[in-house]
């Protein structure tokens, strides 16, 4: 593969060693490991219906078992009499919880979550779910104890009845898209040097859309919910249209030659000739006359760098042996 590349501050040179690009990633993945997107699992529709369900039932359960709150005082009833009152005070204390993941579900979609705002999201929601039971408690139930107490008291039993489901749901959804990626990681037949080996594209139910030898991708774009993967198609690009996201697309080509390089583009390195450097930041050409530059962001300078750095080694090698 050829390569021609123009550097200048804020950008590695092209020749950089191994060891530099090796203690200059582990030492910033080190200072921004919070700051890396959540997976993406995280805030799918379907799961967050999810795990506002299990949320609800788990917070029903607790508040009848374990009675937080005080709640085995709220009302002079029998029990079945209290297990429909305290059903209706979690559910409305579970629209703190809807009414949260609804904004951030938007809210992700156009400007992603890192760990450091998921978590503090969550705080978020303990505190207003805190704070509507300390309301509860006050002004339906008479307490007399400070506000700052019930405040306290209520703050530590909420964050029981949240994290609790959250975490098992967390782990839930992680090994589910775990399994996906296995099953999706089987279908992508190693990615060696075999120009016959078939890349196959799922959508986001994991159902098999299309098919497309590795010689011919060029590179996958952002379409909003989509992603539109180009290829070469009788010495033509084509494109077709997938209803899945680029987080996806990028973990389940995690540690192939298809890496990302722009929040809006993943691309075939193999099929990279260029790297170079203008006004505009780097930009990569395709060994494709008529593919556009795929743009560089700041963000994916560092990994598409180390990826050149890596096929140097491996063509250096070749020439010597």
């Amino acid at each position: 593969m050829k390569f021609s590349t123009w550097y200048n501050d804020g950008f590695y040179n092209a020749g950089l060693n191994q060891e530099k690009a090796k203690f200059a990633f582990s030492k910033n993945s080190i200072m921004v490991d919070f700051r890396k997107p959540v997976p993406s699992y995280l805030n799918e529709k379907g799961n967050i219906i999810r795990l506002i369900l299990f949320t609800a039932l788990f917070a029903l359960v607790f508040i009848n078992i374990y009675a937080p709150f005080g709640a085995d005082r709220w009302f002079d009833v029998n029990q079945l009499e209290f297990f429909t009152y305290s059903s209706l005070v979690i559910l409305a204390g579970v629209l703190v919880v809807v009414v949260s993941r609804i904004i951030m579900y938007y809210y992700g979609r156009r400007h992603g979550i890192n760990y450091y705002r998921y978590f503090a999201w969550i705080f978020g929601e303990i505190l207003l779910m805190a704070l509507f039971y300390a309301l509860f408690e006050t002004f339906v139930l008479k307490d007399t104890r400070l506000f700052t107490e019930i405040v306290r008291q209520s703050a530590r039993n909420t964050a029981l009845v949240l994290l609790l489901p959250y975490s098992i749901m967390w782990l839930w959804f992680s090994w589910r898209d775990k399994q996906e990626q296995i099953e999706r990681m089987a279908g992508i037949v190693a990615l060696s040097g075999n120009i016959r080996d078939m890349i196959p594209f799922y959508d986001d139910k994991s159902v098999l859309q299309f098919s497309v030898k590795k010689e011919n991708l060029l590179y996958i774009e952002s379409a909003e919910n989509y992603v539109n993967v180009c290829y070469l198609n009788k010495g033509r690009i084509s494109k077709y249209l997938l209803r899945d996201t680029m987080k996806k697309m990028e973990e389940n080509f995690s540690g192939t030659e298809i890496i990302r390089c722009h929040r809006s583009y993943l691309v075939n390195f193999e099929k990279v000739k260029i790297i170079r450097k203008d006004k505009d930041g780097l930009k990569l050409e395709l060994d494709t006359p008529s593919a556009i530059d795929i743009p560089v962001s700041k963000t994916y300078v560092e990994n598409v760098m180390l990826t050149f750095s890596r096929y140097s080694r491996m063509t250096d090698i070749q020439k010597d042996q």
